[in-house]
């Protein structure tokens, strides 16, 4: 039966769903919440917890990307960030939370218009290696060519390429593109790749080699690109199509697993229990961490897209402080919104559903229920 919607007599579409368009189903089994296991691999990595941080200044700093990687996930620092741009970025992160609503986008365009200084993408780097935890850095698939030796030399483990989309058929007329397969052949490190919002994308990514495919455009809580370009993706379909490719792209290789990552749209921590539902690996969290005490946003949120000089497609939103990120992690929960004990509340759904691991979890019954919280911000 096709889920195609008719628009208008010359225009179908397809009906998407997104994390709070549907729930996950009790089995006939249930477990122990602590014989839960919520560990993961990717290439010779292993994590005790499936988070990855989102490569955002309001996110991630060398400190925070070391504690994450002390508790147990992986921090990802963006090397394009006001971290690879000026030795002291402290005053600058405190500047962007006192601007005004008003003057907030262009004064972050000035802000991040200063150059990127290689030398401090080899030295933060460096400073998180010294720590004794995984090393990851992100660049966009505009500067991956200029910069991925300098990353590589300076000791990354995985090597992450991330844009709002990333394909792996970019055309140009003006400048050869980034030859994703030759350059992810020709790389020592595992790379992960995205964003990705559909099958036959996500497929096309995997066939380049990358280890882990990121999913999402557009959904995330600093966003605006459903607005300004019109495009975006339901997040609860695109980690299904995504997981898709990946068992598809398993029988085609003959065994090779890409691990499917969801970026975006989750925010609390029932968001991520359904992004594991749908598929996915791991997820990669932006406002979720950005609301730790320990946070460089000074609870504000912010991506890359909040400052491009030409079309913003994004804003420094509020997102608050809602505990430390020990306690976003692992509780307690002193709230029951959603924002403290994200991964007690993975176990507890995975215990309350009968499922002792990550994969295992996968397959998990799921019903369409629309609920639409009250005054729910992401």
């Amino acid at each position: 039966m096709s889920n195609e919607i008719e628009i208008g007599r010359g225009k179908r579409g397809r009906r998407a769903y997104s994390f709070d368009d549907i729930a996950v189903v009790p089995s006939r089994r249930t477990r122990d919440p602590e014989e839960v296991s919520v560990g993961w691999q990717i290439d010779a990595y292993h994590f005790e917890v499936p988070v990855m941080a989102a490569p955002m200044d309001s996110v991630m700093s060398p400190a925070t990307a070391i504690a994450l990687g002390h508790a147990g996930g992986v921090g990802v620092l963006d090397l394009e960030g006001l971290w690879t741009r000026y030795e002291s970025p402290e005053p600058l992160l405190a500047e962007i939370a006192e601007l005004d609503v008003d003057a907030a986008t262009a004064r972050m365009q000035e802000i991040y218009a200063a150059p990127i200084n290689p030398e401090l993408i080899t030295l933060r780097l460096r400073e998180i290696r010294a720590a004794g935890v995984t090393v990851a850095g992100a660049l966009s698939p505009q500067r991956t060519q200029e910069l991925s030796k300098v990353v590589v030399d300076a000791g990354v483990d995985l090597f992450v390429i991330r844009g709002t989309t990333v394909s792996a058929e970019h055309v140009s007329g003006r400048a050869e593109p980034l030859n994703l397969k030759r350059f992810i052949y020709e790389l020592d490190v595992p790379v992960v790749v995205g964003g990705a919002a559909t099958y036959t994308a996500a497929l096309h990514l995997m066939r380049t080699g990358a280890a882990g495919v990121l999913v999402g455009f557009g959904g995330g809580a600093a966003h605006t690109t459903r607005t300004s370009l019109g495009i975006h993706a339901p997040m609860a379909t695109a980690v299904a199509d995504v997981a898709a490719a990946r068992r598809d792209y398993l029988d085609e290789s003959g065994g090779r697993y890409v691990h499917v990552i969801a970026d975006g749209g989750v925010g609390r921590s029932g968001d991520l229990v359904r992004a594991i539902a749908c598929g996915a690996d791991a997820v990669m969290l932006g406002a979720a961490l950005a609301r730790a005490a320990e946070a460089p946003g000074r609870g504000w949120h912010w991506g890359p897209e909040a400052h491009h000089p030409k079309l913003p497609r994004g804003e420094r939103v509020r997102v608050g402080t809602a505990g430390t990120l020990s306690e976003i992690l692992f509780g307690p929960g002193r709230t029951a919104d959603g924002t403290l004990n994200l991964i007690g509340a993975l176990r507890r759904a995975m215990a309350t559903t009968g499922y002792s691991d990550l994969k295992e979890f996968q397959r998990v019954e799921v019903v369409v229920s629309p609920y639409q919280p009250v005054n729910r911000p992401v």
